[in-house]
């Protein structure tokens, strides 16, 4: 019988197949040069499972196979950043950058070109990692550039992620180490993710970008732990105990400690060499294994960082040189009309498909007739295609008519799903099915009543939608709380434990609020701020349905048109039967909405919000300038106190800047609800 071992024996072992992990993590991660076999790795691995398991006094919370440890967690902490994680300026061409290097010579009182470090601009989820004695102690998002969220336990699943740095003689293991990164989801990993989630009767992701930003933001790390993260590190936060002198030191010194930067990075001793770098970047930016929006370019010395510092939100030292939105040229086989949720008709264009943006398009939406009517578009004609903010394709122009060319399109007069007449009323542009019950029309509003905004109930995917009201499960929006678990157990790719997961997201959904149910009816006109007006002024639904259009008209922000569609929806007797019965089965219970607080930093102030927001939702912010005493407006006018431009911004930034408002970004924001 073999002698039993001493405790400080196994914990000797234990370290050194820990050594021997981190060894090989360094080199497959970082380095892309594996030195042993899958099943090598999965051996040591398991060794050191089965020890520490065994004897758990010798396990170590830097150990890699604590990845996935932490219990789920019921909402994030809040984590101050040491130094701001700063936003960057934005350059659109090539005059762009080199006026930006005309800038930085000026305030630098120099004619000598000036180094740069180029790299890649990643578009994923912004995170800092702080290291105390080379362990991995908290990680965080960005959040406002000033406090982020605790995330730790989910970036610990990541594998690219040391837990613990490693040393070497040239690069001795820092005191504290506070490094910036970009969390992402590679292409083909999401494409996987997606084609699993639809099978599952989920819904998919828009794209990489907010599947990895949902991913890090799971309250259960297993959950996180499931989705192929990566991150490249690229920037510092404060550092003790090491000295760089430069971005490029600065990344060639945290590879060696064995944290994962981007090997297309490239020094560059010009502005020349920056532009040329772009242009080899942009040429391939679809092989790419990543989705990436621009190339960064940071001036290389510390020192003349420090001396140009910084400028509102951004560091004058660095920008980021946007690629041109992409385009390709296809044909437009087939346009066909679909049904969404109030009624509309929508005239979608069937292309043959095409690459854009390292996506396949074979659909893009036309909009309306008036704007098919503008671009001329007709089936057979070859157009061309651009993805807005590289997401949403949309036809810019025809290149190329049809030969012979088609007659052009004409609206339907019947609804191409249940046949009921079409609508077009005089003045207006779309189109409109009149029948309440049309099964397009319901699809469209379970999934509208289910999102996130409204009632966020998970699990009610397309799929499963389709198959609940084909089957005549649910008629009208009611039916959704009288849905059991055999019903979704026996459907097409729903089993007992799908099916129990989504009938108690529907449950929870019956603690809400008054606006997210009044969005959720889906009443033409009637977005997220309208339903918070309506919802504070009436306090009740149903003071709400009988209220007449004068007394509509009392309310903040409601006009003629919005208040006579609201009338006309609660005055058709359809919609009260509908709505009487989801109150049955609903049963709710509403939790208070909140109000401008009459006190804060925008206290008195009407803001405005449009364009998409990269780190709350459109609820969210509103919310919190609610809190902040502020008015939110769902139009800008002259009384306007501020507008908060997000991405692809459109009527309102221009009529912000045709009154002379004051128009601020979502960082700017962030500081003056904080008060700096």
């Amino acid at each position: 019988m073999a002698e039993e071992r001493s405790l400080e024996e196994l914990a000797a072992e234990a370290e050194r197949l820990r050594e021997q992990i981190r060894h090989h993590n360094y080199r497959y991660y970082v380095l892309d040069s594996p030195e042993i076999s899958d099943a090598e790795y999965d051996a040591l691995m398991r060794r050191l499972e089965a020890l520490e398991r065994a004897h758990p006094e010798v396990a170590t919370p830097d150990s890699p196979t604590q990845r996935v440890g932490a219990a789920p967690a019921e909402k994030f902490g809040v984590v101050q950043h040491r130094r701001p994680m700063l936003s960057l300026s934005n350059a659109l061409s090539a005059d762009e950058m080199v006026e930006f290097d005309k800038r930085i010579k000026r305030l630098l009182r120099s004619e000598a070109d000036i180094e740069y470090v180029a790299e890649i601009k990643l578009d994923g989820l912004a995170v800092e990692l702080v290291y105390e004695h080379g362990v991995f102690t908290i990680g965080s998002t960005r959040g406002d550039g000033y406090n982020g969220e605790d995330v730790t336990q989910n970036l610990r699943t990541i594998r690219s992620i040391p837990l613990k740095l490693r040393g070497s003689s040239g690069h001795p293991v820092p005191e504290l180490l506070e490094v910036r990164g970009e969390v992402i989801l590679p292409r083909k990993d999401f494409q996987k993710l997606n084609e699993a989630r639809a099978a599952a009767g989920e819904p998919v992701f828009a794209n990489p970008r907010n599947a990895a930003a949902g991913s890090l933001r799971q309250l259960d790390p297993k959950i996180t732990a499931q989705r192929p993260l990566d991150i490249f590190c690229h920037s510092p936060g404060e550092i003790r105990g090491a000295e760089f002198k430069t971005q490029w030191d600065f990344l060639q010194g945290i590879k060696a400690l064995g944290l994962k930067i981007n090997p297309e990075s490239r020094l560059c001793r010009s502005v020349d060499a920056v532009l040329e770098y772009w242009n080899e970047i942009s040429a391939k930016r679809d092989r790419l294994p990543y989705e990436a929006d621009g190339v960064v370019a940071k001036v290389n010395s510390f020192a003349l960082q420090n001396q140009l510092g910084e400028v509102s939100r951004s560091p004058r030292w660095a920008i980021a040189y946007k690629f041109k939105a992409q385009q390709a040229e296809t044909k437009v086989e087939k346009i066909e009309v679909y049904v969404g949720r109030i009624g509309s008709l929508t005239p979608v264009a069937h292309l043959q498909p095409v690459q854009l943006a390292g996506v396949t398009i074979s659909n893009a939406s036309l909009h309306n007739l008036d704007e098919i009517r503008r671009k001329d578009v007709r089936e057979g004609d070859t157009v061309l295609l651009e993805r807005a903010g590289d997401v949403i394709p949309y036809v810019v122009r025809v290149t190329k008519p049809g030969h012979p060319r088609h007659p052009e399109f004409q609206m339907p007069r019947n609804c191409p799903v249940c046949g009921s007449e079409i609508v077009h009323e005089e003045g207006e542009v779309l189109y409109f099915c009149v029948n309440v019950n049309c099964p397009a029309r319901m699809r469209e509003s379970i999934r509208h009543f289910a999102s996130k905004n409204c009632l966020d109930i998970d699990g009610l995917g397309d799929k499963l939608v389709a198959q609940l009201v084909e089957k005549g499960l649910i008629r009208e929006l009611g039916d959704i709380y009288t849905l059991r678990v055999e019903d979704l157990a026996k459907l097409e790719r729903m089993g007992e434990k799908s099916a129990r997961n989504v009938i108690a997201s529907i449950n929870r959904s019956r603690h809400t609020t008054l606006d997210r149910l009044i969005n959720g009816l889906g009443i033409r006109h009637v977005g997220e701020h309208t339903a918070r007006q309506l919802a504070q002024h009436f306090r009740d639904i149903r003071k709400l349905q009988e209220a007449s259009e004068e007394d509509l008209l009392a309310v903040r922000d409601i006009g003629p048109e919005v208040a006579r569609s609201i009338r006309e929806y609660f005055g058709e007797p359809h919609n009260a039967r509908a709505l009487k019965r989801l109150l049955e089965n609903g049963r709710f219970e509403f939790e208070p909405i909140a109000e401008p607080s009459g006190r804060g930093p925008l206290r008195d102030k009407t803001v405005v919000l449009t364009g998409s927001l990269k780190q709350w939702t459109r609820s969210e912010a509103e919310q919190k300038v609610l809190a902040a005493g502020a008015r939110v407006s769902s139009s800008v006018s002259r009384k306007t106190d501020l507008v908060v431009a997000g991405e692809d911004a459109g009527s309102k930034l221009r009529k912000a800047r045709e009154y002379g408002v004051r128009i601020i970004d979502e960082d700017e924001l962030r500081r003056m609800l904080s008060g700096t």
